[in-house]
């Protein structure tokens, strides 16, 4: 399916690994020009040679989204070589903290990092889009920002601020052609999960194997109605679907990817 992408210029933040990377690549694929986003100016240019490599389209921004001036300078980078159609808010941080060593401090730090830096990015790349009369946004959110568990809290809140933050940009932005969307991730599986899981395993009883670990692990932690682990393409998928026109008629939507483990209407 073509999903009508050619001619269209993506900034993907935090894509030059993980979630991001397959975002930026799978747009790529479809025929956008992508803008590599990262702090490590090595993992970033790998990412854009790679894309190149297949005969996309790609160029990187080098910059903390933590900060107004690393914002400018991602921004001024991304904006350098024609306007931005589609923004993906991909960046951010994670911290397995609980309520009982989380400081205040900590909390401040993650709402920087996951949602100002999106905030930062919307200010910076979607004044321009108004001016073409189109374009997306996509925020990338989570299944515990719609049910929390007690661990990570302020994790799980920066999440929800996201999803809310997205349906408010959403109705800001209603005639201008531009929309604004989450998609909300469950368990992907990745490189440091997988190792996560082996090193886990003895201590939880999940086995030896790595297919019978990861499917004891779904079950004890992340119950869903698939018994597995999603993936980073799939997600990809989901983000590129509402990047195109297809998706003209979705707006301040929550669109989640996984499973079924967040078990709500």
């Amino acid at each position: 399916m073509d999903l009508k992408l050619k001619g269209k210029r993506a900034l993907v933040t935090g894509s030059s690994s993980g979630l991001g990377e397959a975002i930026a690549k799978m747009l790529a694929a479809e025929g956008a020009a992508v803008v590599i986003h990262g702090r490590n100016t090595t993992r970033a240019e790998q990412v854009a040679e790679s894309i190149l490599k297949k005969g996309g389209s790609a160029h990187t921004a080098i910059g903390d989204l933590a900060t107004d001036e690393g914002a400018d300078i991602v921004a001024k980078a991304a904006l350098q070589h024609g306007d931005i159609d589609i923004l993906v808010n991909n960046a951010g941080a994670t911290s397995h903290k609980t309520w009982s060593d989380v400081t205040t401090q900590d909390w401040m730090d993650m709402y920087n990092q996951n949602v100002v830096a999106y905030v930062r990015m919307i200010q910076r790349i979607v004044p321009q889009m108004k001016t073409l009369g189109w374009g997306r946004v996509i925020h990338i959110g989570g299944g515990l920002g719609i049910q929390p568990i007690k661990e990570q809290p302020h994790y799980n809140a920066t999440l929800a601020a996201r999803h809310n933050m997205s349906v408010s940009l959403a109705r800001q932005l209603k005639d201008t052609g531009i929309t604004s969307n989450v998609v909300s991730p469950g368990a992907i599986m990745n490189p440091m999960v997988e190792q996560w899981l082996l090193n886990a395993a003895p201590k939880f009883g999940w086995g030896t194997e790595l297919e019978e670990i990861k499917y004891r692990a779904v079950q004890d932690l992340i119950p869903n109605d698939t018994g597995r682990f999603g993936r980073p393409e799939e997600i990809a998928a989901a983000v590129a679907y509402l990047t195109g026109p297809y998706a003209d008629y979705i707006s301040g939507a929550l669109i989640r990817v996984d499973g079924g483990t967040i078990r709500c209407m």
